[in-house]
Protein backbone atom coordinates (compact mmCIF):
# COMPACT_ATOMS: atom_id res chain seq x y z
CA UNK A 1 0.00 0.00 0.00
CA UNK A 2 1.48 3.45 -1.24
CA UNK A 3 2.26 6.38 1.55
CA UNK A 4 -0.62 8.03 -0.23
CA UNK A 5 -3.15 5.45 0.76
CA UNK A 6 -2.18 5.00 4.12
CA UNK A 7 -4.38 6.38 7.12
CA UNK A 8 -2.88 7.07 10.62
CA UNK A 9 -3.20 3.96 12.95
CA UNK A 10 -4.44 5.79 15.34
CA UNK A 11 -7.16 8.22 14.05
CA UNK A 12 -7.81 6.44 10.88
CA UNK A 13 -8.14 9.72 9.20
CA UNK A 14 -5.31 11.49 8.62
CA UNK A 15 -2.21 11.18 6.25
CA UNK A 16 0.88 9.99 8.17
CA UNK A 17 3.61 11.64 8.22
CA UNK A 18 5.87 10.13 10.50
CA UNK A 19 6.28 6.01 10.71
CA UNK A 20 7.37 4.86 14.42
CA UNK A 21 10.43 2.25 13.70
CA UNK A 22 10.50 0.82 17.34
CA UNK A 23 6.71 0.83 18.52
CA UNK A 24 5.16 -0.77 21.57
CA UNK A 25 2.75 -1.78 19.42
CA UNK A 26 2.81 -2.97 15.66
CA UNK A 27 -0.27 -1.73 15.57
CA UNK A 28 0.22 2.05 15.62
CA UNK A 29 3.74 2.60 13.13
CA UNK A 30 1.89 5.54 11.28
CA UNK A 31 1.23 8.68 12.34
CA UNK A 32 -0.80 11.91 10.86
CA UNK A 33 0.39 15.13 12.28
CA UNK A 34 -1.90 16.05 14.74
CA UNK A 35 -1.65 12.38 16.57
CA UNK A 36 2.04 12.98 16.20
CA UNK A 37 1.68 16.36 17.77
CA UNK A 38 -0.53 14.63 20.53
CA UNK A 39 1.80 12.17 21.22
CA UNK A 40 4.89 14.90 21.98
CA UNK A 41 2.59 17.10 23.87
CA UNK A 42 1.38 14.32 26.13
CA UNK A 43 5.39 13.15 26.77
CA UNK A 44 5.05 10.60 24.79
CA UNK A 45 7.16 10.95 21.28
CA UNK A 46 8.09 8.96 19.11
CA UNK A 47 11.98 8.14 19.56
CA UNK A 48 13.09 6.48 16.78
CA UNK A 49 11.18 7.90 13.46
CA UNK A 50 10.68 7.96 9.57
CA UNK A 51 9.64 11.25 8.13
CA UNK A 52 7.23 10.18 5.26
CA UNK A 53 6.48 13.29 3.32
CA UNK A 54 10.11 14.15 2.31
CA UNK A 55 10.06 17.29 4.68
CA UNK A 56 11.17 17.27 8.30
CA UNK A 57 7.45 18.40 9.85
CA UNK A 58 8.07 15.64 12.73
CA UNK A 59 11.40 17.25 13.80
CA UNK A 60 9.68 20.82 13.60
CA UNK A 61 6.92 19.19 15.71
CA UNK A 62 9.62 17.89 18.30
CA UNK A 63 11.27 21.37 18.32
CA UNK A 64 8.25 23.42 18.47
CA UNK A 65 6.38 21.02 21.68
CA UNK A 66 9.02 18.98 22.88
CA UNK A 67 10.62 19.79 26.50
CA UNK A 68 11.83 16.73 27.46
CA UNK A 69 15.33 16.83 26.63
CA UNK A 70 16.13 13.01 24.71
CA UNK A 71 17.91 12.32 21.87
CA UNK A 72 15.69 11.50 18.73
CA UNK A 73 16.73 9.57 16.10
CA UNK A 74 16.11 10.22 12.21
CA UNK A 75 16.05 6.97 10.85
CA UNK A 76 16.40 7.22 6.29
CA UNK A 77 15.24 4.75 3.53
Amino acid sequence: MGAHRRRCDWCRRGTPIVRDMEPVNSDYQYWCEECARALIIKGDPIETYRELEGEPIYGRLLEEHCTLKRFYSFVTA
